[in-house]
């Protein structure tokens, strides 16, 4: 029987940490906390120095909380000793303090320790146990404090929203300060006002080719002004901002002899970027592979807590994903130096290890993000991970591999020209070394048109040479309103403002998204009519200060304090409620005896022209007349219908005022049919509800009547029987049970390709995305989540002999390309016998859960 009992947060990290403690030590997880704030209640004791009360977590469907602490505790009452091995920061501290509440015996007393490791390898987690220390109370406090602030904030401002605005709204200490920069930045950008200028270039040969293009620099001994607009011009600077000045320009230039006065060329180092620290990590995983902040931290967490290696089983890939240090052991420096110099070479090797500076407020408690073990490439280990896991670690592994390398090495030249009273300027470089850039390039959320510039070839020219002018051409501008925030900029506007900590991005991102405050509109957040009104209701209505960068960056400062030992919690809190119980009332008194705020819009009621208002109701936002109660005229807001014809499913009866009927008849039941309104908006139902259900839906562009159900021959629904039928949905056809929606059952179009997930029974099925786009997907979603956006196809491969191939096809035609992330098979296939795209397909996974 093991002597000690370890617990960890999940089934994952136990099973990797459990092989490397051996026999004496069981291994046990508690399902992340176990104990928090009550759901119902304030929970706070504000009189009494803000005690917080705390509850075990009820049990959910998902979850038997009371069960894992019952097994925790009587594996607690046979060990000898109890060690408390939760993630290394506030969260993992709290949930040590909670268990040691909870599980430990008081009688006899029995001793517990605390033991924190940065990585799930052998050597750190045998070496954490070796000098096992007690619960940090400082880190405790310190989490303390920002509950208790955030149930605060949370509870005592969103019933005020709620009331005001109506339908299920909320306001947070760090939410509400992000949801107002994604408001103010629009509100920038429907001010702004743009500004024309103009600039002129020439293309230029020389004895020697190619030819290049040279920008217009200086006029006399005025620089063309071409950025800093915001800023009055100098009287150092020209602006060219009209069509005719700009014509005027090439007029006179083109009775010039363009001459080399000046040619320059630099060496331009390039240096390498630190390993990630959590925000960089999230920036960088939007950038250059898409990943939601969200999705990077659940790919992250997996490759930390242990992957199944082959024969080494469980094994943790990278270090601890929430650092905001930039910091790297003295070892892994050693390993990864010894890496480079054998894999790439001397050359590539600094003299000495690169050390970077974290940021003055960085905690410092944890390395960067990293690989345990630099010589585990991420070729050795892709047949082990699926695809997000290793497109992520194969970022973190190149990331840090890069920052241990020599810069790159640049040949940056400069031509200066002369065409009379103007200077024409030419700029390209050249890689000398590649330097870092051999294994990674840092991804921009914005190119530079310098970039652009940088990166032409250049002649080799001299000094007093002169130079065939082949055209001048003037180009038009417009300056541009700052972008809108992609997850990744907002994220780095957060940082760079010191607003939240590495562990709270990702539920930043999820909330304002939930919330419905904010909307993803190709990857740039805009804030919806919603998210506008619930803001500036906080910001006018006397929160300004408290829903504020400067103030929320100060007091995630004073909660850093707080687990430095240099401030009380309780003091931070007084602090902070005095100014927030201020601010609360005078935001009572503002909202006090308003009507439910309602949104206005452009639209106009079609029943009595009045102007139509969005208002909140249980089921979300909707449209209604203005007109209320004299007129009831409500529809739905616009946004993408629910899947197929679920869209109208639960809306039955739920019309805005009488059923038109049409010249259609149920084919279910023969009953007439008729034009009814739901929370999705029109759709064609039977006036035999509730009896008969049958209903079909109506496109919001057209006002078209989704053609009747077709029954297939000789096929049924292997649920109940009944006739399978081929139907209309918003993504095309598909084939469903004819008693849709009684039975839900949905046929799916498969690939005839089996899930290669290990253990997984499904099939690859055909699927379509929410925006219309085709993938690949299990047939057991969401039990497995393996999805392809190429098509697989049932061929093995002829390299590596695995089961399937992926087929993609683009304009330069079908490429066949092995399934295995380190198996390099390509083929092309040609044009004939490539299989025509796919026409139709299976409801979608919206429908099916319905």
């Amino acid at each position: 029987m093991a002597k000690n009992l370890v617990v960890v947060e999940s089934p994952a990290k136990a099973k990797t940490i459990g092989k490397y403690l051996g026999p004496d030590y069981r291994v046990m997880a508690s399902i992340g906390h176990i104990k928090d704030l009550p759901a119902k209640g304030l929970g706070v004791d504000v009189k009494n120095d803000f005690e917080p009360t705390y509850e075990v977590i009820p049990d959910t469907k998902k979850r038997n909380n009371r069960k894992v602490i019952s097994e925790l505790k009587s594996a607690a009452k046979e060990a000898e000793a109890i060690y408390l091995a939760a993630d290394p920061d506030r969260e993992g501290e709290a949930i040590c303090q909670h268990l040691a509440e909870e599980i430990v015996p008081k009688r006899p007393k029995k001793p517990h320790f605390r033991v924190m490791f940065n990585e799930i390898t052998k050597r750190a987690v045998q070496e954490a146990f070796k000098e096992p220390k007690q619960i940090d109370e400082n880190l405790v406090a310190a989490q303390q404090a920002r509950r208790v602030l955030d149930r605060l904030v949370g509870y005592k401002v969103s019933p005020l929203l709620c009331r005001t605005i109506g339908g299920r709204l909320s306001a947070g200490r760090v939410q509400s300060v992000a949801l107002r920069m994604v408001v103010e930045r629009e509100r920038e950008i429907e001010k702004f006002v743009k500004t024309e200028y103009w600039t002129v270039g020439a293309n230029l040969s020389a004895r020697l080719p190619p030819a290049f293009d040279a920008r217009l620099w200086k006029v006399g001994e005025q620089t063309v002004k071409t950025s800093g607009f915001d800023q009055e011009i100098k009287k150092s600077e020209i602006l060219i901002g009209d069509e005719a000045s700009a014509r005027s320009i090439v007029e006179e230039a083109e009775r010039q002899q363009f001459v080399v006065s000046e040619v320059t060329t630099k060496e331009r180092k390039r240096n390498p970027v630190p390993a990630f620290i959590t925000s960089k990590l999230q920036q960088e995983a939007s950038r250059k592979l898409s990943f939601p902040v969200k999705k990077t931290m659940m790919v992250a967490q997996k490759l930390y807590e242990g992957v199944e290696v082959g024969s080494e089983g469980a094994v943790g890939l990278i270090t601890y994903m929430r650092t905001d240090s930039t910091r790297v052991s003295d070892a892994a420096l050693a390993e990864a130096r010894d890496f480079i110099a054998s894999q790439y070479g001397e050359a590539y090797l600094p003299e000495k290890a690169v050390h970077y500076r974290s940021k003055k407020d960085a905690q410092d408690a944890h390395e960067a993000i990293r690989p345990t073990d630099v010589s585990r490439t991420p070729e050795s280990v892709a047949r082990y991970l699926d695809r997000d896991e290793l497109k992520l670690y194969r970022l973190i592994w190149q990331r840090f591999v890069a920052s241990q390398m020599n810069p790159a090495l640049f040949d940056q030249t400069t031509i200066d020209i002369e065409a009379g009273r103007f200077l024409f300027r030419a700029t390209g470089s050249v890689l000398k070394f590649d330097g870092f850039l051999k294994v990674y390039e840092e991804g921009r959320d914005e190119k530079a048109e310098e970039d652009e510039e940088a990166a032409r070839k250049l002649p080799l020219v001299e000094a007093g040479e002169n130079l065939k002018l082949n055209g001048v051409s003037p180009e038009q501008h417009f300056t541009e309103p700052p972008p809108r925030y992609t997850e990744a900029t907002l994220v780095k506007a957060l940082e760079e403002k010191g607003i939240g900590r590495p562990s709270t991005y990702a539920a930043i991102m999820t909330t304002i998204q939930d919330r419905e405050y904010v909307e993803r509109v190709e990857g740039r957040f805009h804030p919806t009519a919603l998210g506008m009104t619930v803001n500036d209701l906080l910001v006018e209505g006397g929160f300004d200060d408290l829903f504020n960068e400067t103030y929320t960056a100060r007091m995630e400062e004073e909660l850093d304090e707080i687990e430095d030992g240099k401030l009380a919690w309780t003091d931070a809190l007084g602090e902070f409620y005095e100014k927030f119980a201020r601010d609360l009332k005078a935001f009572e008194t503002y909202v006090k005896g308003r009507k439910q705020q309602a949104i206005p819009t452009d639209e106009k009621c079609e029943n009595c022209g009045s102007p139509m208002v969005i208002k909140l109701g249980r089921f979300g936002q909707f449209l209604a007349c203005s007109n209320y109660p004299e007129c009831r005229t409500t529809r739905e807001v616009s946004k993408p219908a629910a899947d197929g014809d679920g869209a109208a499913a639960g809306a039955q009866g739920a019309t805005d005022g009488g059923a038109e009927e049409v010249a259609e008849t149920c084919e279910l039941c023969g009953k007439p049919m008729a034009m009814k309104r739901g929370r999705f908006g029109p759709f064609l139902g039977c006036t035999g509800y509730p009896e008969c259900r049958n209903i079909r839906r109506v496109s919001k562009k057209t006002g078209a009547v989704a053609p009747a159900p077709v029954p297939i021959e000789g096929e049924t629904c292997p649920v109940d029987g009944a006739q399978l039928v081929r139907r209309h949905g918003p993504y095309g056809e598909f084939v469903s049970c004819a008693n849709y929606p009684t039975c839900k059952y949905i046929k799916r179009e498969t690939t005839g390709v089996a899930c290669p997930r290990p253990g997984c029974k499904g099939e690859i099925v055909v699927k379509k995305s929410k925006r219309g786009k085709y993938f690949y997907g299990c047939s057991e979603y969401p039990k497995c989540d393996t999805v392809y956006w190429d098509k697989p196809v049932a061929e093995p491969c002829p390299q590596c002999n695995a089961p399937f191939l992926l087929e993609k096809t683009t304009k330069k035609g079908t490429t066949r390309s092995c399934a295995r992330e380190d198996c390099d098979y390509k083929e092309d296939v040609p044009a004939a016998s490539a299989p025509a795209p796919t026409a139709t397909r299976a409801g979608s996974e919206g429908r099916a859960a319905r």
